[in-house]
């Protein structure tokens, strides 16, 4: 699994987990990958920090006790720019998804999975579901090319 900060062409950021570096594009191309803010389907890697160990394990014992790094005081929160959406709106957002979602798809709770490999095999008829799954059923999806998205939110069973 590879995970990819994304940027669409609104100057939506964005991260997702794919399967590989080629699913990424194989999706991409085929206009399955989509800002979760605006929609847009024009989206591209944006540039990101990789995650770097700093410790090694050497198998010898050191010769002196590792030099500390100071503590650098935790910067304040940047206000946010004109062009990026207010938590307000983000809300907004996430309701209008969840309404949609579940106004044009079929609930197909924990049978998600079985549900998602069907239609992709053609054994039942192709539609919108969602549903839930969990990491390794998610997994399994993927690395049979099965095309699936996490939602950005909660089925409303699991609510309080």
């Amino acid at each position: 699994m590879i995970r990819y900060m994304l940027k669409c062409d609104q100057d939506h950021q964005f991260e997702s987990w794919f399967r590989s570096a080629d699913a990424f594009d194989t999706l991409c191309t085929q206009a399955q990958v989509s800002c979760p803010l605006c929609g847009s389907q024009k989206v591209t890697k944006a540039m990101m920090a990789p995650t770097v160990s700093t410790t090694r394990a050497t198998g010898t014992a050191p010769s002196e006790p590792p030099a500390t790094a100071p503590v650098q005081p935790t910067p304040q929160a940047a206000p946010l720019a004109p062009d990026q959406p207010t938590p307000e709106q983000i809300e907004r957002a996430m309701a209008k998804l969840r309404a949609e979602v579940e106004q044009n798809s079929d609930y197909v709770g924990v049978e998600f999975a079985d549900e998602a490999r069907k239609i992709h095999t053609g054994d039942a008829p192709a539609r919108a579901i969602y549903g839930e799954a969990n990491f390794e059923e998610a997994k399994a999806l993927l690395e049979d090319g099965v095309p699936v998205l996490p939602l950005p939110f909660l089925p409303k069973r699991k609510m309080n």
